[in-house]
């Protein structure tokens, strides 16, 4: 992983904190029930239900959920490596499904690929998590995330 252009030194634990503040505040993570499970430099975990309103079968999520909770992880893993004042978005994502989602939650573990000035290229592996906590990969996202100085106007 080359997090060298904006990771200068490690974030700090307010930091950390912020960014989940910000994600967490977003109508769309409330909606999918997200939570962090853990969050360090270049490196997120994040978990969704399986919520009824979101499967096209019992128990089984359909590929929008799968697609959010893989985007959020993987742009939110971007965000560990971003100085104070700075914010991201997606520009890019792709997802790829490769097994069934459908169990009791999701769990996404993002990462950095590969961080520039204004451009961080991230992944996610998203699992599909069994009522015994056995998981199976279930997607597969490279995205890329624009960042973005919110200090600067426009």
């Amino acid at each position: 992983m080359n997090n060298t252009a904006h990771a200068a030194t490690a974030p700090s634990p307010a930091h950390l904190a912020q960014l989940q503040q910000l994600v967490l505040a977003m109508p769309m993570a409330q909606t999918l029930g997200l939570r962090f499970l853990r969050v360090a430099p270049g490196e997120v975990e994040l978990e969704i239900p399986v919520a009824q309103p979101f499967t096209f079968r019992p128990g089984q999520l359909q590929a929008t959920p799968v697609f959010a909770v893989a985007d959020f992880a993987a742009v939110s893993a971007a965000g560990t490596l971003l100085p104070a004042g700075w914010v991201n978005a997606t520009i890019d994502a792709t997802l790829k499904l490769v097994g069934p989602a459908r169990g009791t939650a999701l769990r996404a573990r993002g990462r950095v690929v590969d961080a520039g000035r204004l451009l961080t290229v991230c992944a996610a592996d998203v699992y599909a998590v069994a009522a015994d906590g056995s998981e199976s990969l279930c997607a597969t996202l490279l995205g890329t995330a624009r960042n973005i100085d919110a200090s600067r106007p426009g």
